[in-house]
């Protein structure tokens, strides 16, 4: 039997780690940066080797997300308002031909009753107004009426109906404003001559 000595060196033997022993904390060995001595690439980073960055950079980051939300906003400007300026010119283009139709029909009306073309003027009249009275009530109404020499049509009004005022000029030297009404035939999609008041 041996006698009990001072204490020397741990067992020569590696003992391995498990639920009796565990595996001791070593640091890690540094890892070579650059090419090996004899010049080849150095081995990849293991586990437990700290990236060079803690955190991916942040430079530039929020100059990136600035330009690109003002992008995707002049893009949306561009669309929506490209979209709008299309419908206002629709809008000014409808009620401009509006107008000319209205101005037309008013004209093409008033010139019919100037030149005593009764049944002219009363093609141009709507299915209610139409309704209301016979081409034969119609010729000896307006015949009875005095006598036109001239008329100046103004600008049309779209509100719900489309009114155009037009300014009569009598035979007899007498001046008279009157509204004409216009309506929109379901058929056609023309206007036409529902009352003149």
């Amino acid at each position: 039997m041996t006698a009990p000595g001072p204490a020397g060196p741990s067992t020569p033997y590696p003992v391995r780690p498990g639920p009796e022993n565990p595996a001791p904390a070593y640091p890690a060995p540094p890892v070579p940066v650059g090419p090996g001595p004899d010049g080849t690439p150095a081995p990849p980073p293991g586990p437990g080797v700290t990236p060079p960055f803690a955190a991916p950079p942040t430079e530039g980051r929020t100059a990136r997300l600035w330009i690109g939300l003002g992008v995707a906003g002049l893009a949306v400007l561009l669309c929506c308002g490209g979209g709008l300026a299309a419908l206002v010119g629709l809008v000014v283009a409808g009620n401009q031909a509006v107008n000319e139709q209205a101005r037309a029909v008013v004209g093409s009306y008033y010139e019919a009753v100037k030149d005593r073309k009764y049944a002219k003027a009363y093609g141009l009249l709507c299915a209610s107004a139409r309704n209301r009275e016979t081409p034969r009530e119609f010729e000896r109404r307006v015949a009875a009426e005095p006598e036109i020499s001239s008329y100046r049509i103004g600008e049309p009004a779209v509100a719900g109906q489309v009114t155009v005022p037009v300014d009569v000029t009598y035979a007899s030297g007498r001046q008279t404003r009157q509204e004409v009404s216009l309506d929109q035939n379901t058929g056609t999609g023309k206007l036409e001559v529902c009352g003149v008041g």
